[in-house]
């Protein structure tokens, strides 16, 4: 896509927050629009950066490394889910990990976050669908993990985040999601009134933004309405023909 057709999306998107923001008393300011690329090759990235979406989010562990050090800038997230063998990649590198959804995976980060010195960010994800087809841990363990992977060293819980269960053909996705939505926020709500530093709900995507921002959502992950359709793999630096491979991340 070119700057002016990704400029052109970004207002359109832009302008349904601030409408859902303004159907529900809030500011604009008080959701984070995080861009969806993956997919995309690095350039694409870059465009959304200079756009003004310094925040951009990737499933794959490997892509994300892969693209970082070509989109300067950026501040990045790790949506997808982690295995704990990849913690490794991940901390340290200033990424958000919204998908913590198990002891094991948060005792990996807390232990390679000591060893690094560092302090690792992440967000508890809940299936809050119950759908066998999304990762997550159940509504009934969520205030559990929370408090557990709280406690660990060099570890900050500062939220939850979940994925609803895909609309069935032709369904309403605002409608289908907004009751997985308030029941995220009802936990977090809880969450938070035991650790304050439980803030952030991470919700809505391209189709059910609106039904996000109504409930609170305070992050949206979006690819599709700002980037176009996303590719049919990840991307690779071999992909690119003027990628050199003594650039690639060690």
């Amino acid at each position: 896509m070119t700057p002016e057709q990704v400029a052109a999306r970004v207002d359109e998107v832009r302008g349904r927050v601030a409408a859902a923001c303004a159907a529900a008393d809030r500011s604009p300011a008080s959701v984070l629009l995080i861009t969806v690329t993956k997919t995309h090759p690095p350039s694409v990235a870059r465009t959304a950066v200079a756009a003004g979406l310094v925040d951009l989010g990737e499933n794959r562990v490997e892509e994300l490394l892969a693209k970082a050090p070509l989109v300067e800038g950026a501040r990045w997230h790790l949506i997808g889910q982690l295995q704990r063998r990849k913690a490794r990649d991940v901390v340290g590198r200033q990424v958000l990990v919204h998908g913590v959804d198990r002891r094991s995976l948060a005792d990996a980060l807390s232990r390679r976050a000591q060893d690094a010195g560092t302090l690792q960010r992440v967000l508890v994800q809940v299936n809050v669908g119950d759908d066998p087809a999304k990762a997550g841990c159940g509504v009934a363990d969520a205030l559990d993990l929370v408090a557990y992977a709280r406690q660990l060293p060099n570890l900050t819980v500062e939220g939850l985040m979940t994925v609803p269960p895909m609309p069935p053909d032709g369904g309403d996705a605002n409608a289908v999601a907004r009751p997985h939505f308030a029941r995220l926020r009802e936990l977090r709500d809880d969450a938070r009134s035991r650790f304050p530093e439980v803030v952030h709900l991470s919700m809505g995507m391209s189709a059910d933004l609106e039904a996000a921002v109504t409930e609170g959502a305070t992050m949206v992950r979006v690819g599709t309405a700002i980037l176009g359709p996303r590719g049919d793999r990840a991307w690779r630096p071999s992909d690119d023909p003027d990628h050199d491979p003594t650039d690639d991340p060690a």
